[in-house]
């Protein structure tokens, strides 16, 4: 036997589908260098989260004086 070709209504896949949109980022602030992070974690410009360096993020000058070595 077929299947009918209509199981559910319309309203109720739309119902099902309302929670699939896509969420707005939350951004805030980091405290050392102000570059726009999401909350509660480690900063990727700087390296540091909750006032204490995590990371040791290489800047250009650093990049420049390893070269120089090698």
């Amino acid at each position: 036997m077929p299947v009918p070709a209509k199981r559910r209504p319309s309203s109720e896949t739309r119902r099902r589908r309302s929670h699939h949109a896509l969420k707005k980022i939350n951004l805030v602030s980091c405290p050392k260098c102000k570059t726009m992070i999401k909350p509660h974690t480690v900063c990727k410009n700087c390296g540091y989260y909750k006032g204490k360096e995590i990371i040791k993020i290489k800047t250009s000058l650093d990049k420049k004086k390893t070269k120089k070595k090698a």
